[in-house]
C-alpha cells in the first residue's frame, strides 16, 4: 500500500509538472522584460531616433532607427534588422547596439510585443508578425538598399523566419539553437514533447534561406551548446561561415568576441572579406 501511494503521488506530481509546462511555456520562452525605450540621443547616439510600428491588429511596437554613420543624408546604404534574445529589450541592450552598429549601415531594432516599450503579448506567431512588419518598415525606407538580418539566441529563430520569408541580402546568427523541441529535451527532459506547441525550428526553417549566412557561437555555451549552432549551419541551403568565439558562454559573446566580432559582422554586411 505505501508503494502504491508513492507511485500515485509521483504520477500526480508528473501530471502537474506537465500541465504547468503546457500552460506556461510561452512565459518561459518569452519572459518579456519591460522597460521604456530611451531616447537614443540621451545615451550618446546622435544618429538615432525612436520609432513606432503598428501591427494589423493595432498593437503598437516601440523601436529605434539608427541612421548610417558616415553617409550623407539621403544616400543609399545597407540596413541591418536586429533581433535580440529572450531576456533582453532595447533598454537593456542599447550599449551593444551603439558599439556593434557597422559603419555606413543603418540599423532598426523593435521591441517584441509585450517587451520593453511595446504593447501586446509575445507568442511565436505574434513575434513573427512583428518581424515581418519590421522588415517591411526598414526595406521601405528610401535610403535603404540591401537588408541584412541579425538574430541572437531566441532572436535567431525570428531572424531565420524573416530571412526565409523576405528578400534578405544576408543572415547573421549568434548562438542559434536547432528547435524548441531540442531545447526542451536538453533542459526539461521530463516534459512530454507532445505538450510542446512552440516550434522555433531553426534547423528546418533555415533550409528556405537562400542568402549567405554568418554564424557566431561561443565554444563554452552551456545553454545552447555549440553543436546546435553547427547543426543549424549544416542545414542551411546557401553559403555559410561559422565563427566560434573561443571561451565565450551564452551571454558574454559581445565582450569576449569584442573587436573581432564587430569587424566580422561589419565586413559581412559591407561585403568586405
Amino acid at each position: 500500500m505505501p508503494v502504491l501511494r508513492v507511485a500515485l503521488g509521483l504520477t500526480l506530481a508528473y501530471v502537474v509538472l506537465a500541465l504547468l509546462a503546457w500552460l506556461f511555456q510561452d512565459r518561459f520562452a518569452f519572459p518579456a522584460p519591460r522597460g521604456a525605450v530611451p531616447d537614443p540621443k540621451s545615451v550618446g547616439i546622435p544618429n538615432g531616433e525612436r520609432i513606432e510600428l503598428r501591427l494589423d491588429n493595432g498593437i503598437r511596437l516601440a523601436g529605434w532607427y539608427l541612421r548610417a554613420n558616415g553617409v550623407e543624408r539621403g544616400a543609399v546604404s545597407p540596413g541591418l534588422l536586429w533581433f535580440y534574445g529572450n531576456g533582453e529589450n532595447i533598454a537593456r541592450i542599447w550599449p551593444v547596439l551603439r558599439e556593434f552598429q557597422p559603419p555606413g549601415v543603418a540599423l532598426l531594432v523593435v521591441d517584441y510585443p509585450g517587451y520593453g516599450g511595446s504593447e501586446g503579448r509575445a507568442t511565436e506567431p505574434v513575434i513573427y508578425k512583428a518581424a515581418d512588419a519590421a522588415f517591411a518598415a526598414l526595406a521601405g525606407r528610401p535610403e535603404i538598399g540591401r537588408v541584412y538580418v541579425y538574430g541572437r539566441s531566441l532572436g535567431s529563430a525570428v531572424a531565420v523566419h524573416t530571412a526565409a520569408a523576405h528578400p534578405a541580402a544576408g543572415l547573421i546568427l549568434e548562438s542559434p539553437f536547432t528547435s524548441a523541441t531540442d531545447m526542451a529535451r536538453l533542459h526539461y527532459g521530463l516534459v512530454p514533447r507532445a505538450l510542446l506547441h512552440l516550434k522555433l525550428d531553426n534547423a528546418t526553417t533555415i533550409r528556405g534561406v537562400r542568402c549567405p549566412v554568418l554564424i557566431f557561437h561561443g565554444t563554452g555555451d552551456r545553454l545552447v551548446p555549440i553543436a546546435m549552432g553547427r547543426r543549424v549551419a549544416a542545414a542551411a541551403s546557401g553559403p555559410v561561415e561559422f565563427v566560434p568565439i573561443l571561451g565565450a558562454g551564452h551571454n558574454d559573446t559581445y565582450d569576449i568576441g569584442a573587436e573581432g566580432y564587430r569587424d566580422r559582422l561589419a565586413g559581412f554586411v559591407l561585403g568586405v572579406q
